[in-house]
């Protein structure tokens, strides 16, 4: 019996781990991304994008696609849609399994400051001005206009449009991931006194978080929200065992 798997996506872990079920493996797989990147990396499975209509509409495309097996491999700060993830796993009654990458630990020279959310993050980079990377999301840009002492830059996958209305921004567009050289290049020569970052976790963005270390430029940290999710697994390697015992207990019960 071919077993089919729903992977949410968008992320690099998401990515390696669809490709490592594909192999050999038989199953029959669908990788699902919000479509928030105009021109996302190519993928090794079949792709869709877009949203579901809330955790009832992911329940409904789970029935309907007949799915035996959901995978949160979502951004660690994609809360709304691990929620949906396990209202809709308990309606539909299918194995949920969720990958959370570990978060970053500071280490030593680390000089970090933990905030709850990018607004706090604007308000803690002060009243006077400053040369601050914003090493966010472009959907996530728009506090900053509130704060226009400030002198930003600016690196997004895809173009930010609009550009904030901030009379001093420095927009790079560019997809990583960057090496600790680069990083160190590109914070030097932009004189950046502060780094605005979440906690994603992984190594695919962590030179930004050495090169602070080494240059002592303070780190704005974003911390993690409550996510309502299953037991999660820290690893892919460990994400693709636990993915093929729900689907040998499905085998076991003949489901």
């Amino acid at each position: 019996m071919t077993r089919s798997i729903l992977i949410l996506g968008g992320t690099a872990d998401a990515r390696i781990l669809a490709g490592k079920l594909a192999e050999g493996s038989g199953y029959r797989l669908l990788l699902s991304m919000a479509g928030r990147t105009r021109d996302p990396v190519q993928q090794p499975v079949p792709m869709r994008t877009g949203g579901f209509g809330g955790s009832s509409g992911l329940a409904a495309f789970i029935t309907e696609n007949q799915f035996d097996l959901l995978v949160d491999a979502t951004h660690p700060y994609a809360a709304r849609i691990s929620a949906n993830a396990v209202q809709a796993a308990e309606l539909t009654n299918v194995p949920l399994v969720s990958l959370e990458r570990p978060a970053w630990k500071k280490q030593l020279g680390d000089d970090w400051q933990n905030v709850a959310d990018v607004e706090s993050a604007m308000k803690a980079l002060g009243a006077n001005s400053t040369n601050a990377f914003l090493a966010l999301g472009r959907q996530e840009l728009l506090p900053f206009e509130a704060a226009p002492q400030h002198h930003y830059l600016i690196r997004s996958v895809d173009p930010v449009e609009p550009k904030l209305a901030v009379p001093n921004a420095r927009y790079i567009t560019a997809r990583g991931p960057f090496t600790l050289a680069d990083e160190i290049n590109l914070m030097s020569e932009n004189r950046i006194a502060v780094i605005v970052s979440k906690n994603s976790g992984g190594t695919a963005a962590y030179a930004k978080i050495e090169a602070a270390r080494q240059l002592g430029i303070k780190v704005l940290m974003i911390e993690r929200p409550d996510l309502t999710r299953a037991a999660t697994v820290p690893s892919i390697d460990t994400a693709l065992a636990t993915i093929r015992h729900q689907l040998s207990l499905l085998d076991e019960r003949g489901e």
